[in-house]
């Protein structure tokens, strides 16, 4: 009975919190509760029903007169079903559903999880077929086919051929390589092995044949293989603590309960084997943060809620073994639902590639067109009145033309380049290389390297508008210090002598004294340890005496350590400070705490321990002392404990003064206090206590009111300061991010004190920034959406108007919203909700107030989120807090479509993988325990200050590297094709080819390719150490000036000028000339040979032109391509070759005959030199007349450089915290403490089945408690 009242206590609990989620303002309109997270997007039945009853109801109020109609309370059923121990029972035909036709297969998930894309029979079907989803690799095909044609074909078919295969070839190799290390991956996991009952003991099993409804046993520190109901564990009561560092990226343990009923009946293997029990409950979904079921076992029914369930990717801590049934398995737990859809991501060079390539496809097409005119036109007029052009074909003019069009296809189709998409891949994977091979983003203590786990995003990370970061484990290290605090009036804190001389540099204190004293634990103000060792400083000693009892904390002693296990890591701080000094917190009971204070051990009777919660913002323990005596020692936010002390308490305005000091260093405070009171007193408060505890209505709000009678007139001690450390750079790399142009959002579940806290330690906020909420925020939402509507004619659907500005007074603006404001302003809430909202608007009648807030239809729904984003992106700094992570993953999409802004998200647990996955560029932080964020994201390393680099080095180069690369590119391939224009005008419009054959072939794989790959792969205008030093070079790349359209078309023009020059003056020289020998060497061969040696030289000349940054490598390939170049074509024109295929090496002797003649040689020096001059002339003038950030840069780069050879030889100065006074929050933990855990004593009392004392209760805290 006892445990069926537990657990209706829990759901009324439950329920309490849930009507808790929306409270009223003083107009009586309702507004979300900033302390609670609102709901994510999977919603369970019950909840909605719930919410439709409630519209219900709004909906009668809303029609005047209206009969009030009862809502028949609905009860949801369970659509799960689990049998324990019997696995044919899911395999019924009525948990099957259909795949597709007449296949079905079983609803419930296998444990196998598959991230892979091929297998060995589908990787060349599938990787054909997505290779040919490339508009350009089926025009290449298309090309092949008309190639192979005799009527058409103009070029041999393996001039497209080759190409086609390498690019095709590489591609896939790229391919089969990434899906190769997925495969490794996804073995690795599904190949773990786990303990499962079969045949009635305990067998080895794969991860991967686990089935829904099998019974299990874990071990300490094994990862949970699936999401599974806690039946019992070697713990008292069946307790099991699990690491959630995977799921949230928080180290802090989080205690999981089986039923009390398991936990009796199920510890041995033949009870687990006979275990039949079956389990209702809600369908898979991806909430962490909620579990609804039932279990039905001998005729009983209870309920299970998230505290029954052990998650997938949790680890076992702390527990030496527990037993549990698999409820959800595979895609169908939880960590996997989090994952949100994998996003096939392209950068925004590659959509606008795409797009330059269509338009190249229509000039191709237009220009063919033209040229097939011309034949007709030219052959009715010349060609069919020539008897030497008669080639004995009866075809008209037209026909002719027709058959011109599709040669000309052929003979241009190499303005869209085959070998541009595998140069692209070669440059991207060269980038990604230079990433992971780059030492300064090497992080030593975890020997972790940066990682770029795809190579197909790289200069997108140059074009960064929105950065979306996680708070805790991204710019935290989740590590709380005490740092300082105030006792009575007097500061500690600071580098201070025993003595009490404050020091500029100062040591840390030397524990050695104290046996019991963490030596990780450094404080630097001796004079604190000389006060609380000589005793005289009574304050002091209750201080740490109230900092050692008041408290949640549990302890194990493991190896003679003391091991503490914290709710939140504020308080394991608090306990480990008080350790440190002398107050040992040894152990605690149900009813009692034992610490040792100064080498004297104590025990206290706890009579009441009043946890903390959201609303009160404090927690207090009600002790009596040895001798007798009744205190209450109380700790809490400033904001509150001042509320609620005694007139006659002392210090008072002193220790206000410490707090905005503290504030002003931006360390979380905390105000310590007390009260005697007498035992009359006691008793009458107790009697009230034991009244709320059991009333049936609103049990909260009544037991808040007892509270309050207690926690009155107390008087102050002091105050607390802790640090919540962040990891190293976190500021610095936040204010270069800043000046670069690049806006930071925090998105946290966080609470709205402890975020806007982290955001003034990181500098994201600043003393001279006005704070907007969510009230201010919904406030002039409406009122812009009431303008809307007094203005119907100005604001119409698909109608742009210049938006005005939300924040008109000077100076900058920051906000902070929860996800409750979120869900009310941007209606973003459940599908069937909004459903059934949209079809309560479609009912309302037209909006008569035009001050009403709620949205009338789907585009005033539509411009409020654009209003909302707008608003966003007015202020300097963003952070949401208490948001779910599908809220994260709806907020970076909202920036993306509504500011067509290229994002990235940065996270490290799997609460962030949805937003990772939905922005432009993931980024997981690795080298912690949770590897999920890692796995979705796109690039890992092990700290935030290495975005920095990231962004302002590698993605800035890889940026501008691939811009130059593309406009060179296409500027070649111009100048390569369009001299087969030119020609067409001489050669009577017949689809004859320019050059040589082979030449084509070989120009873009040999002769052409390698320089400009290099400048794709080492360009660089300034070094690593001037581009962080001016963030300023990286805004180009965001607002895409380096390559667009603009720079598209001078390519273009430049292309079309260059093949002018490249084969009009050879013509010119070809056309009255006389050779040494006394001919004229004006055959068609010596023209192809003459045009193609000055086009080499012109377009090789023209990409050292271009070169920022000379290497020998460079230099080798521009030398490299022109010997090449010469070398194949001596050899393909030489009489041997020809002798042994005389087919496809027609040019025998062209070669030796042409480029032996030295006006010919003066032909390639003036075409290249008029080729060349504009482009040396338009250079000088814009570096000299027009420079950029750059040029200025470049210009005065060794200036730059002697300047930061100084400032690395001076000492780094500190990182200057902002003044301003402000109230700064405690961290208490987000959900609720160990207080009824521990007031229940389940955590203490060993079974009185097992029988003999528990010496200790285990409870382990994080990584440090595995290492003390």
């Amino acid at each position: 009975m006892s445990d069926r009242s537990g657990h209706l206590k829990q759901r009324r609990n439950l329920s309490g919190v849930k009507m808790s989620m929306r409270r009223s303002d003083p107009q009586g309109s309702m507004r979300p509760d900033d302390e609670v997270m609102p709901y994510s997007d999977d919603e369970t039945d019950d909840e909605l029903d719930d919410d439709i009853e409630e519209s219900s109801e709004e909906e009668a109020e809303e029609v005047p007169g209206a009969p009030h109609l009862p809502v028949e309370a609905r009860v949801s059923e369970m659509g799960w079903k689990v049998k324990a121990n019997d696995r044919p029972y899911h395999q019924l035909p009525e948990f099957q559903k259909k795949v597709f036709l007449c296949i079905k297969k079983s609803r419930y998930s296998g444990n196998a999880i598959k991230t892979y894309k091929y297998n060995v029979l589908t990787f060349i079907p599938l990787n054909l077929y997505e290779q040919f989803k490339r508009v350009a690799n089926l025009y290449f095909v298309a090309l092949l086919i008309l190639q192979i044609i005799p009527d058409i074909t103009t070029l041999p078919w393996y001039t497209t051929l080759i190409p086609l295969v390498v690019v095709l070839g590489i591609t896939a190799i790229k391919d089969l390589v990434d899906d190769l290390a997925r495969h490794r991956m996804d073995k690795e996991i599904n190949n773990r092995k786990c303990e499962v009952l079969l045949e009635g003991r305990f067998q080895e099993s794969k991860w991967m044949d686990m089935q829904v409804g099998d019974v299990v046993r874990m071990k300490k520190n094994d990862f949970i293989p699936a999401d599974i109901l806690l039946l019992s564990s070697s713990n008292p009561n069946s307790l099991c603590y699990v690491e959630t560092a995977e799921l949230d990226g928080e180290t802090n343990l989080k205690f999981k309960m089986g039923l009390r009923v398991t936990d009796e009946r199920l510890q041995e293997e033949r009870q687990l084997a006979q275990f039949d029990g079956f389990i209702e409950c809600e369908e898979p979904n991806n909430r962490l943060d909620k579990f609804v079921g039932t279990m039905q076992w001998q005729q009983e029914r209870y309920p299970l809620d998230l505290d029954n369930m052990l998650l997938r990717g949790c680890k076992i801590r702390n527990t030496e073994i527990c037993h549990g049934l698999v409820i959800f398995a595979g895609a169908d737990t939880k960590i996997m639902r989090n994952g949100g859809k994998t996003r096939f991501k392209r950068t925004k060079i590659d959509e606008l590639m795409n797009y330059m390539v269509y338009t190249i496809f229509v000039l191709l097409i237009l220009v063919s067109a033209g040229l097939a005119i011309g034949h007709t036109f030219w052959y009715e007029e010349i060609g069919s009145k020539a008897w030497y052009l008669n080639d004995g074909k009866d075809q008209d003019a037209s026909y002719r033309g027709f058959l011109s069009f599709w040669g000309y296809i052929i003979v241009l189709n190499t303005m869209v380049p085959i070998s541009l998409y595998v140069s692209v891949e070669v440059i991207r994977l060269g980038q990604s290389k230079f990433i992971n091979w780059d030492l300064q983003m090497y992080f030593p203590e975890k020997d972790t390297a940066a990682k770029a786990r795809t190579t197909t995003l790289n200069e997108q990370l140059g074009q960064i508008e929105y950065i979306f970061s996680d708070k805790t484990g991204t710019l935290t290290q989740n590590v709380m210090q005490f740092k300082k605090c105030t006792i009575a009036g007097r500061n500690y804190g600071s580098p201070t002598t025993a003595e009490g001389v404050t020091l500029d540099r100062g040591r840390p204190v030397d524990w050695s004294w104290n046996r019991h004293a963490d030596k990780k634990f450094q404080f630097m103000d001796h004079s604190l340890v000389s006060v609380v060792r000589s005793r005289k400083d009574k304050d002091a000693s209750e201080f740490f005496k109230l900092l050692s009892l008041c408290h949640t904390v549990m302890v194990e002693q493991k190896d003679g350590e003391l091991i503490y296990q914290a709710a939140s890591p504020d308080e394991g701080a608090l306990v480990t400070a008080a350790r440190n000094f002398g107050y040992v917190f040894l152990s605690r009971t149900q009813d009692t705490i034992t610490i040792r204070e100064m080498e004297q051990e104590s025990t206290y009777q706890m009579l009441a321990l009043l946890d903390f919660n959201s609303d009160r913002k404090r927690m207090s323990i009600i002790l009596k002392f040895p001798d007798g005596r009744i205190r209450l020692y109380c700790k809490g936010a400033d904001t509150v404990i001042y509320e609620r002390l005694s007139p006659n308490s002392k210090y008072k305005d002193i220790t206000q003064t410490a707090l905005d000091e503290f504030a002003n260093e931006t360390l979380r405070t905390l105000c310590l206090c007390y009260k005697d009171i007498s035992a009359a007193e006691y008793e009458a408060w107790s009697r009230k206590h034991k009244e709320a505890q059991v009333t049936m209505v609103n049990r909260d709000a009544a037991l808040d009111s007892v509270y309050e009678d207690i926690e009155k007139n107390l008087m102050l001690i002091g105050a607390t300061a802790i640090e919540d450390k962040l990891q190293d750079g976190v500021p610095e790399t936040i204010a270069k991010l800043a000046k670069a142009g690049i806006k930071i959002w925090v998105l946290t579940g966080d609470k709205k004190e402890t975020a806007e806290n982290i955001g003034y330690s990181c500098s994201l906020l600043t003393d001279d920034m006005q704070i907007h909420y969510g009230e201010d925020v919904n406030e002039k939402l409406i009122a812009r959406q009431a303008n809307r509507r007094y203005e119907p004619t100005s604001y119409r659907p698909g109608k742009k108007k210049p938006s005005e500005p939300f924040f008109t007074e000077p100076g900058k603006n920051a906000l902070i919203i929860t996800g409750g404001w979120l869900n009310e302003i941007l209606y973003e809430k459940k599908k069937k909700r909004r459903r059934l909202r949209l079809r309560r608007l479609g009912r309302r009648p037209p909006i008569s107030n035009p001050q009403d807030p709620q949205p009338a239809n789907d585009w005033e729904k539509e411009m409020r989120q654009i209003d909302f984003v707008d608003m966003a992106c007015e202020c300097e700094a963003v952070i949401c807090c208490r948001v779910t992570p599908k809220q994260k993953a709806n907020v970076v999409s909202l920036v993306k479509k509504t500011k067509k802004a290229v994002t990235l998200s940065i996270g490290d647990g799997a609460n962030d993988v949805n937003m990772i996955k939905t922005a432009d560029i993931g980024v997981g932080i690795s080298g912690q325990e949770g590897m999920q964020a890692v796995m979705s994201s796109d690039y890992a390393f092990a700290q935030f200050r290495y975005l920095e680099r990231l962004l302002l080095v590698h993605g800035r180069w890889s940026y501008i590297r691939m811009c130059k690369f593309l406009r060179f590119f296409f500027f070649k391939n111009f100048s390569f094709t369009l001299v087969h224009f030119w020609y067409s005008f001489f050669s009577g419009y017949s689809s004859q080819v320019a050059y040589e054959d082979w030449f084509i072939t070989l120009y873009n794989l040999c002769y052409s390719s390698l320089p400009v790959l290099l400048v794709g792969l080492l360009d660089q205008d300034v070094n690593d150490k001037l581009s962080l030093k001016f963030p300023k070079l990286y805004l180009p790349g965001q607002q895409r000036k380096m390559f667009n359209y603009q720079n598209f078309f001078i390519s273009l023009f430049h292309g079309i000028f260059v093949s002018l020059i490249i084969f009009f003056i050879p013509y010119g020289a070809f056309l009255q000339t006389m050779g040494q020998d006394g001919e004229a060497p004006s055959d068609y061969q010596s023209l192809a040979v003459v045009t193609s040696t000055s086009l080499i030289f012109s377009v090789n000349l023209q990409i050292s032109l271009d070169t920022s940054y000379w290497t020998f490598v460079n230099c080798f390939a521009v030398l490299g391509s022109i010997a090449i170049y010469f070398g194949i074509m001596f050899d393909i024109h030489s009489a041997g070759i020809h002798v042994l295929f005389p087919s496809p090496f027609t040019f025998t002797g062209v070669a030796s005959n042409a480029l032996r003649q030295p006006y010919l040689w003066l032909t390639i020096i003036l075409t290249v030199g008029i080729s060349l001059l504009p482009v040396i002339c338009i250079q000088f003038l814009s570096k000299t007349i027009w420079p950029s950030d750059g040029d200025k840069v470049q210009r005065n780069r060794k200036k730059y450089e002697k300047e930061l050879e100084e400032e690395e030889r001076k000492k780094p100065s500190a990182f200057q915290r902002g003044r301003r006074s402000r109230r700064s929050a405690y961290a208490f933990s987000h959900s609720r403490g160990y207080a009824d855990l521990i007031a229940s004593g389940r955590s203490i009392r060993r079974r009185a089945t097992r029988g003999g004392p528990q010496d200790s209760i285990r409870e382990v805290t994080h990584r440090e408690a595995e290492n003390i």
